[in-house]
């Protein structure tokens, strides 16, 4: 048996909230993502080439 019950508040602040942390979670994750493939792509570093090398060409990405 359930029981279903109303506290009658708004939930309007809470989707806000939510909508907002979504939304910096979302830019963080772009710049984060933004960042790493620029580093990785662009690097001078040996090391860092070669251990994203199959990855950049197979996503099309120029390297060389």
């Amino acid at each position: 048996m359930s029981i279903i019950s109303s506290t009658g508040h708004s939930n309007a602040a809470s989707s806000t909230t939510t909508l907002s942390q979504r939304l910096t979670a979302a830019i963080f994750a772009s710049i984060l993502g933004a960042s790493l493939v620029y580093f990785a792509g662009f690097s001078h570093i040996e090391a860092v080439h070669n251990a994203a090398h199959d990855t950049r060409h197979s996503s099309a990405f120029p390297c060389h």
